[in-house]
């Protein structure tokens, strides 16, 4: 059961209309890192969420709050839209002075929302259901969570430059907090998984399970010019399980057969003939 508060979880209040920033401010509440992204992300993954009972708890309750974060950049954008206009725009074509102010509205801000956040990215994109991940597995719920906060985290610390707007910056900093604090729970949640677990998703499939294809999972093949990625603590060393030692190959040789496909049925009119283009 959800019940709404009226109170925001902390105070929106612009010291200026800027329809502009309005226009940007879509990026972070309708984008692919938004926070309706991760609004319905955690709480997908927070209804399907079987087991221990804290993990689903977490979920629930930071993608309840996740729901008034949305709450809050729709009243955010709704205070910058104030007083805009399609007279407005309008002039904004005749004047540089008013371009400069009213000329990056977006006509959705007017024509679709009536001055109003929408489920949409900064372009005008609808809000898609793919941008969520709920899988079912924990540790990679909990792994795409980090990288969700962390893209959105940048986000809106690049909004954050881009105003002059105390109130405006005011909001984005309780933003910035929450997500930060959101990034240190799921490195939380994770580091107790994987020692739980393992680092390895899924940890059912079991490195022994991949039988003859066991050395594949130590060796990194140089596919670039030059070597320098052999530097790097990935291409040396221990696995992060202790399961096995990295292998450098600094000259990779395919280890695969030559395709050789069956030529379809003339039906499909690929206009290629019945001769192999390969003998075996």
């Amino acid at each position: 059961m959800f019940r709404h508060q009226k109170e925001l979880q902390f105070e929106v209040k612009v010291d200026r209309p800027d329809p502009m920033l309005a226009r940007q401010i879509q990026e972070v509440l309708g984008g692919q890192f938004d926070e309706m992204t991760v609004m319905m992300q955690y709480l997908f993954q927070g209804f399907n969420c079987r087991g221990e009972e804290k993990y689903k708890d977490m979920l629930m309750d930071i993608g309840t709050e996740e729901i008034g974060h949305v709450e809050m950049l729709c009243s955010l954008i709704s205070q910058l839209l104030d007083g805009a206009s399609p007279e407005d725009q309008a002039e904004a074509a005749k004047d540089p002075a008013t371009a400069a102010i009213m000329g990056g509205i977006n006509p959705q801000h007017l024509l679709v929302s009536g001055l109003g956040g929408l489920p949409t990215n900064s372009n005008g994109v609808p809000w898609n259901g793919s941008y969520i991940v709920a899988s079912g597995n924990l540790l990679a719920d909990m792994r795409s969570n980090l990288h969700a906060e962390s893209q959105g985290r940048l986000q809106v610390a690049r909004l954050y430059h881009m105003t002059k707007d105390e109130g405006v910056r005011a909001t984005f900093r309780k933003m910035l907090a929450r997500d930060r604090y959101h990034q240190y729970q799921w490195m939380e949640a994770i580091n107790e998984l994987e020692e739980k677990n393992g680092v390895v998703v899924p940890a059912s499939f079991p490195p022994e399970a991949e039988k003859e294809s066991q050395p594949e999972a130590y060796e990194f093949w140089n596919l670039s010019e030059g070597a320098e990625s052999e530097e790097g603590p990935w291409a040396t060393g221990s696995a992060p399980d202790g399961s096995g030692e990295y292998v450098y190959i600094k000259d990779p040789v395919a280890k695969g057969q030559v395709p050789n496909p069956e030529i379809p049925d003339t039906s499909l009119h690929h206009d290629l003939t019945r001769k192999k283009v390969f003998s075996k």
